[in-house]
């Protein structure tokens, strides 16, 4: 009979802090520098996807489904509230009226004045991931979640860098804590 496997986590997991169910999720958009940006080829596809969809959000949990990509769907269809974290709003620029950025879809009525989309992450998930920039990408291939791109055969992902020691004075005094 082989021996008992010692019960506990196999790896460290981050101290979340003390129970915060019922507690307002932080504001980390006030001040410091941005935490999410996106790049040209997923601005492209957020333009083609809110043509068809209306206005729309992202939201990352780091669950089950594709890990930990970020998730598009039609603003408002994914709840959020106090166990969600708002990161900001992804400002995706006008398309370039000569299809030049690969947008490859007609401007739709409100092409002219780009629009913004907002980035959600669940509290726990962004204890992992508060000390980094994000960035939404685009890639070839479907992922396996319910995100508004899949039929596309493309999939969004995050591309991420530790912010550098000035970012996070930054975000440290955004937050009202000592630097």
């Amino acid at each position: 009979m082989p021996d008992a496997v010692p019960a506990g986590p196999p790896h460290a997991v981050p101290d979340v802090g003390p129970d915060t169910e019922g507690e307002p999720a932080p504001d980390v958009t006030a001040g410091g520098p941005d935490r999410v940006a996106l790049t040209d080829a997923a601005a492209a596809v957020l333009r083609t996807l809110r043509e068809r969809h209306g206005p729309l959000m992202f939201h990352q949990s780091g669950g089950c489904c594709d890990g930990s990509s970020p998730m598009c769907y039609p603003d408002g269809d994914f709840l959020t509230g106090d166990a969600d974290v708002h990161l900001g709003d992804l400002v995706v620029p006008p398309a370039d009226a000569s299809g030049a950025d690969g947008g490859g879809t007609r401007p739709g009525p409100d092409a002219d004045a780009g629009f913004t989309v907002p980035v959600w992450m669940s509290r726990n998930q962004f204890e992992y991931w508060k000390h980094t920039h994000l960035t939404i990408d685009v890639v070839p291939g479907r992922g396996a979640g319910f995100s508004l791109e899949a039929p596309d055969g493309v999939r969004f992902l995050i591309r991420s860098r530790l912010f550098s020691d000035e970012e996070s004075t930054q975000l440290l005094r955004a937050e009202g804590r000592p630097a």
